[in-house]
């Protein structure tokens, strides 16, 4: 189900209109109304249980609404299925890592570029250019010389960082990454940070979550605070994290 918000199709990746999603007694989201740039990186914080990833799932088409509208390119949507957000310029990666863990680094990038299910990708004829895109792909992640190793045999960071090759293969213009950070050592720590910003300067709109509030501070440009299922602030990174409630709430202080 759809309607136009009449909203510019030029100004927002992603916004909500008083989205909610409940789980039994307790509601996780509650009619929360935000609005993503359509470039840059936008952080997405708040203390545990304040519907961080359960708003990534809503936006993902993960979980289904309870309550309000997604709007994308100005069209508000009152229900999104996990399958159709490439339609929709959208693809994200997860805190548990999602590959094809029997086949090659190099066929988990392939699958996505041709039939983009399992069995009819590895029987399809490859083209030269889903050849060439596909090595452009593991280059930018730094997986190019892992790309015979079976997806199972890699370290946590590689397998992060193969997913995020996924998600660049759908080319699209909105990605959702859930705790892209977390556990990575340096080296694969900036890796992800230095294709963040090569997404942002081909002007993608990136939304992250993240607890690192100084991985917020040296990458987002746009700032989302929530606090049990609620906006708590957003707006520019410095101005609020400076904001009173902000510090009370996240950093306790």
């Amino acid at each position: 189900m759809s309607e136009s918000t009449g909203a510019r199709r030029d100004e927002y990746a992603l916004e909500t209109r008083g989205v909610t999603k409940r789980f039994g007694g307790v509601t996780a989201v509650d009619e929360l109304s935000i609005s993503i740039p359509r470039t840059g990186m936008t952080a997405i914080i708040g203390p545990n249980g304040s519907g961080k990833s359960t708003l990534i799932n809503l936006l993902s088409g993960m979980l289904p609404l309870d309550g309000g509208a997604i709007v994308v390119d100005g069209v508000g949507l009152r229900m999104i299925r996990a399958h159709e957000i490439p339609g929709l310029g959208i693809t994200r990666t997860f805190q548990d890592v999602r590959l094809f863990d029997q086949i090659s680094v190099w066929d988990n990038i392939m699958v996505v570029l041709t039939e983009r299910r399992l069995l009819p990708a590895l029987l399809q004829r490859t083209l030269a250019r889903h050849r060439e895109r596909t090595r452009a792909i593991l280059e930018s992640v730094g997986m190019w010389e892992k790309r015979d190793s079976l997806a199972m045999d890699l370290s946590y960071g590689q397998r992060k960082l193969l997913e995020m090759g996924r998600a660049l293969a759908m080319d699209v213009h909105t990605y959702l990454f859930d705790e892209p950070f977390a556990g990575l050592f340096p080296q694969m720590l900036e890796r992800v940070k230095t294709l963040l910003r090569r997404m942002r300067e081909d002007g993608r709109a990136i939304i992250f979550v993240s607890h690192n509030m100084d991985l917020v501070r040296e990458l987002a440009d746009h700032l989302i605070v929530l606090d049990s299922g609620q906006l708590l602030v957003e707006g520019d990174v410095e101005e609020v994290l400076s904001r009173p409630e902000v510090i009370e709430a996240y950093l306790g202080v």
